[in-house]
């Protein structure tokens, strides 16, 4: 594509348009073959768009890219006055509408449902590819786990890939095909412009809670920052006059922003002004049982889920297939056909009368979700090995070893993905909160044989915190492994090394 037709019709950072005067400035035009927001993968003919980054900075690397062969360089600063670089605004933003143009627009060829929310993503994003398989549309995925089409699967390192990385794998679920494509919209792809030119026709929310203040201060910046996928990525672009919200009503600030949407809305929840409730429902160890009740009709639910957290992930997923119009029995059946969600509750089945779940949770209320829902079904010890990763949001170490203590009978507190920080000191600054409700410590010996006393151990090393629970447990006892799920390694002192919980549960209960 000629970069004239890639940047026309956009504003420079003095607020002109990109027309006959830029080109002017040089007599070539050149064919852009491949945009790149990394300076070490420019190929001759390619675009380099220098992307201020967390870590890096891509302004830095400008001269590397056109050492490499770059054909131009989009930038928000002047480099040497060259005529192959043009200056924008913001380059971010550039790099997702760049790569809308590059790669056809994809997402206008696609209904495209985007889901934001603290936690619940993955697994109604899941829901909603199965019922809206079941009703036979063609669907793709691109969330935390990975993102997968036409029987094909890939890894994906961030929950929402970088705008051009998005921007081709919707083009690839396009050209093969896809007609539904559902996607996981986290709070840093919506503040940096990750989803930029991703033209939504539904939002689904979640919930909301503490999470990722490192990175947006307080809660208030982060609530903006999820309700602007609403505000204004919904009710903007070419299906602006077409989109529509899946709201959970449950959640506070959901119900408040139901209230202000100008756009059609299906609201989710318990009360009986939602259009998506339940009726008679009962948890248990096998999952959830009762009824769900739409505007086409009602449906009895059986679904192997487990927790009330997991209810709501079924509500927004049934709203999804109410606002395209799927019956409640094509509903019933997708959603009744997901099994299970890899490391959401995943159970690590055993003969010896253990129920050992391996769960993602790694926020205050994901933990106090999943924890209920296992105190809920009575009758049951809760051992929870867990611990907060490192480098992230150190307020809520506490708020979760507060939960932790407070909800589970043995609490072992552990380390999940300390980064470049002491897993001790991660440790340490969980143990404030679990005082305030189990006081009482064990040393990892102590409980050897098991415990009578609700308590907590500490154990920085994870594969042994996993070996501790798991020995300390009796049949009938609940062992939780929280905080990683479906992750199969551990990121310690910048270096990723293999770790899967669920490995490591089965190797420790071999071991009984």
């Amino acid at each position: 594509m000629k970069l004239s037709r890639l940047m026309d019709s956009l504003l420079a950072a003095d607020g002109r348009e990109f027309t006959g005067e830029d080109r002017s400035r040089t007599s070539a035009d050149p064919e852009i073959t491949s945009i790149h927001y990394r300076s070490g993968d420019v190929v001759p003919g390619g675009l380099f768009v220098a992307v201020p980054g967390l870590k890096a900075d891509g302004h830095d690397f400008i001269q590397e890219a056109l050492d490499r062969g770059a054909a131009a360089v989009v930038t928000q600063r002047p480099f040497k006055n060259d005529s192959r670089v043009r200056v924008v605004d913001n380059a971010r933003r550039m790099l997702g509408i760049l790569g809308a143009r590059f790669y056809g627009n994809p997402s206008e060829s696609l209904f495209l449902i985007g889901i934001t929310g603290t936690n619940g993503k993955t697994t109604t994003s899941l829901l909603i590819e199965h019922l809206l398989a079941a009703a036979g549309f063609s669907l793709g995925v691109i969330g935390t786990i990975d993102y997968h089409f036409a029987g094909k699967s890939f890894p994906n390192p961030v929950t929402t890939p970088e705008s051009l990385d998005l921007q081709r794998i919707l083009a690839q679920m396009r050209d093969h095909g896809v007609t539904h494509a559902v996607m996981e919209a986290s709070s840093h792809a919506i503040d940096l412009d990750r989803i930029q030119s991703c033209w939504l026709d539904l939002g689904v929310f979640t919930n909301i809670s503490q999470d990722h203040l490192d990175y947006h201060g307080d809660m208030e910046r982060y609530w903006a920052c999820k309700k602007s996928l609403f505000i204004r990525h919904l009710v903007s672009g070419p299906k602006k006059d077409r989109a529509a919200a899946v709201i959970n009503c449950q959640d506070s600030r959901g119900r408040a922003l139901a209230e202000t949407l100008f756009i059609p809305c299906v609201r989710v929840g318990q009360e009986p002004d939602c259009d998506i409730r339940p009726d008679g429902i009962r948890y248990d160890l096998t999952g959830i049982t009762g009824r769900i009740l739409t505007p086409d009709g009602g449906f009895d639910l059986s679904s192997p889920l487990i927790g009330a957290h997991n209810l709501e992930n079924i509500l927004c997923a049934a709203g999804a297939g109410c606002a395209l119009g799927v019956s409640p029995s094509v509903i019933k059946a997708g959603v009744e056909s997901l099994r299970c969600v890899p490391g959401r509750l995943e159970p690590v089945e055993n003969e010896l009368g253990r129920f050992v779940f391996v769960d993602y949770a790694h926020t205050p209320a994901a933990l106090e979700n999943v924890l209920t829902a296992l105190k809920d079904l009575g009758g049951h010890r809760i051992i929870c090995i867990f611990g907060c990763g490192g480098d992230r949001d150190r307020d809520k170490r506490p708020r979760m070893g507060e939960v932790v203590g407070r909800l589970a009978d043995l609490a072992v507190v552990t380390s999940d993905n300390p980064r470049t920080e002491s897993p001790l000191s991660i440790v340490e600054a969980i143990i404030p909160g679990i005082r305030k409700s189990r006081p009482r410590s064990y040393n990892p010996a102590d409980v050897t044989d098991g415990f009578e006393d609700k308590g907590f151990v500490v154990e920085p090393d994870r594969r042994r915190a996993i070996s501790i629970g798991i020995t300390a447990s009796r049949p009938g006892d609940i062992v939780l492994l929280a905080g990683k799920g479906h992750e199969t390694y551990q990121d310690v002192g910048g270096r990723t090394l293999h770790f899967d919980d669920r490995e490591e549960a089965k190797r420790a209960l071999e071991a009984l």
